[in-house]
């Protein structure tokens, strides 16, 4: 799964606030315009996201391979019927189409995270939603953002040393019994050490955090993320 890494990108030099603006009104356009046109539109809007991160979108594809089959087997639902004419490619149409316009969703979203540090993010998710709320959600972004990165990679060692133990020629219901009991294991494992080291070090739903402004960089973005509004609105 892509996560954050420091850089001097376009998308890195944004407010985060601009990037979630641009975020949710990409996703509504999305769920406006689900037309052939309208995603083309938008494929190029994607394009400029990737672009302004550096983001290949072979790389974004495979980090979120895990998709993929879930998308198809939407599509592949609708293509195939249980009589005559047994295969229906017209009512497979809408399904590729919203298939299409969650993989836009997904590639935008990606930007953010790969250009957007976990304290920025709930920086922004604090301003957006004022009070008690807004810094228990803001809490909560901030260590998501941090746990999963960990927990991914703990069931990639895993996974790599039951292969080295020969655990892949096993059967597929045994393989994942065991990946998952012992993912399991090692992410409470690390919840417990998570919660000692934050009352250890006294952790503060209210921390100070880091400041955000917007700058003469944004206002493009903030003008594409109005842009995008409009055209969902009209």
């Amino acid at each position: 799964m892509l996560g954050y890494e420091p850089g001097d990108t376009p998308a890195h030099r944004l407010d985060p606030r601009t990037k979630l603006a641009v975020q949710l009104c990409f996703a509504v356009a999305a769920f406006a315009h689900t037309g052939p046109r309208g995603l083309l539109v938008l494929t190029g809007v994607t394009a400029l996201a990737l672009a302004s991160a550096r983001l290949s979108p072979v790389s974004v594809l495979w980090d979120y391979r895990f998709l993929l089959p879930l998308l198809a087997a939407a599509v592949l639902f609708e293509l195939v019927t249980l009589g005559p004419p047994w295969v229906d490619p017209a009512a497979a149409v809408d399904p590729l189409l919203a298939s299409y316009r969650t993989l836009l969703i997904v590639a935008v979203a990606a930007g953010y995270v790969r250009t957007t540090p976990a304290r920025e993010s709930r920086a922004a998710v604090q301003w957006a939603i004022p009070g008690k709320a807004g810094r228990l959600l803001g809490a909560g972004v901030g260590l998501v953002f941090r746990f999963l990165p960990l927990l991914r990679r703990d069931l990639a060692a895993i996974r790599d040393a039951e292969t080295a133990r020969l655990g892949d020629q096993r059967p597929t219901r045994e393989r994942l019994a065991t990946v998952g009991a012992a993912g399991l294991r090692r992410a409470f494992a690390r919840a417990d050490r998570l919660s000692t080291a934050l009352s250890a070090r006294c952790f503060s739903w209210n921390g100070t955090l880091p400041r955000i402004r917007f700058g003469v960089v944004d206002a493009p973005a903030l003008m594409l993320a109005a842009g995008l509004a409009v055209t969902a609105v009209v």
